[in-house]
């Protein structure tokens, strides 16, 4: 857990990039915002790559936070696995920092889409391993392995997340906005993941 002065470094960090973005926010920037100088932010990072990783993890946890558990916490159903996986996408895509970064700095999410998995990928994977685990113990989801169930859903959800806009345009006829997108990727996951 990050103390709360390690907190408010990390929130003028955030303040940084939403005003100026990734590119131009450096340890320098962060520490004059949070008024300490720069030596006491080099302490705790060595460079603005570890402390966009904390930066990152803690926004992330934050929004995973706020994701509702569904109707049984301990023994969720597809549904709610679905549902989950729904708001925290759309929590995320309405979170301001992801949008400056997505806007801005969309290289910064390369690594973490193509080469590995951070701490807060980490984190929901256990937190949705755990879930489907749960589900699958009351039988309202299907059998198999939770971390393969969970690290498909993952993967499923980053296409969404990062990439809707690109299937969504008000002149298509077809007219699909992303509340469609959202509600079809939903109805995907509770079939696939139904027992």
């Amino acid at each position: 857990m990050m103390s709360v002065r390690h907190n408010s470094y990390l929130d003028a960090a955030r303040e940084s990039i939403l005003d100026v973005g990734w590119k131009r926010t450096t340890l320098t920037n962060v520490a004059s915002r949070a008024g300490v100088s720069r030596m006491t932010i080099y302490r705790t990072w060595p460079d603005m790559e570890s402390l966009l990783g904390d930066l990152m993890t803690r926004e992330w946890q934050g929004i995973m936070s706020t994701i509702p558990s569904g109707h049984d916490a301990d023994a969720p159903t597809a549904a709610d696995v679905a549902n989950g996986a729904i708001a925290a996408v759309a929590a995320l895509r309405a979170n301001p920092l992801f949008r400056r970064v997505l806007d801005v700095d969309p290289e910064l999410l390369l690594p973490y889409l193509l080469d590995r998995r951070g701490r807060s990928q980490d984190s929901i994977l256990s937190f949705l391993a755990g879930q489907i685990a749960g589900g699958q113990q009351a039988g309202h989801i299907r059998p198999g392995d939770s971390v393969l169930l969970a690290r498909t859903v993952v993967l499923a959800a980053h296409g969404l997340a990062i990439s809707a806009q690109t299937m969504t345009d008000p002149s298509d006829p077809a007219g699909i906005d992303e509340a469609a997108l959202a509600s079809s990727f939903a109805e995907l996951l509770t079939q696939g993941l139904t027992a």
